[in-house]
């Protein structure tokens, strides 16, 4: 699906809707904490690793609703869309790759959506195609390369790692113009 819209600032965008519910789904629903790859920190709800007031996940931590994870994780993403949004001045995007860059930093957080080589890096400079070239770089967890695979099956150890970066890929071409 090739976009003839303009895109908008990215000060003036926010999650959508849609962008959320898919931010749920890939994470999945967890009541307990969790450790979701080897190397990773805990996670409970939907993938949040810290409480309102930045206390961490431990794996200790008592059992959460389903309900409570959406309320943690509606506050987590409004934290971090701001610093999402101040990272790119004067940028402009369709809302479709606002939200899976967003997803994006989500995932692998806003330290590393500033480094060189995130996409971030080529959105700045205006490169679109190259920003989503940029997602399959980031295919690492605890240092492990997750779309590895081990006598031609997919690895136990992450391969979901490098689905949800394909799937971002993917989804970052289908809307470019």
């Amino acid at each position: 699906m090739s976009n003839t819209r303009p895109r908008q600032l990215v000060a003036t965008l926010t999650l959508s809707a849609i962008g959320f519910a898919a931010w749920m789904g890939s994470e999945g629903f967890t009541s307990t904490a969790i450790i979701p790859t080897q190397g990773d920190v805990p996670t409970i709800g939907y993938g949040s690793t810290r409480y309102e007031d930045g206390t961490p996940v431990t794996l200790k931590d008592p059992a959460i609703t389903p309900q409570r994870a959406e309320q943690l994780a509606r506050n987590l993403h409004s934290e971090e869309e701001r610093r999402f949004r101040a990272s790119l001045p004067g940028v402009d995007l369709f809302q479709e790759e606002y939200d899976l860059y967003l997803d994006f930093t989500g995932q692998y957080g806003i330290g590393n959506w500033r480094k060189p080589k995130s996409p971030r890096t080529w959105l700045l400079a205006g490169d679109y195609i190259g920003a989503c070239k940029a997602l399959l770089n980031w295919r690492f967890a605890a240092g492990y390369d997750c779309s590895t695979t081990i006598n031609g099956k997919r690895n136990r150890r992450c391969w979901g790692v490098w689905e949800r970066q394909q799937k971002r890929y993917a989804q970052c071409l289908a809307v470019q113009p």
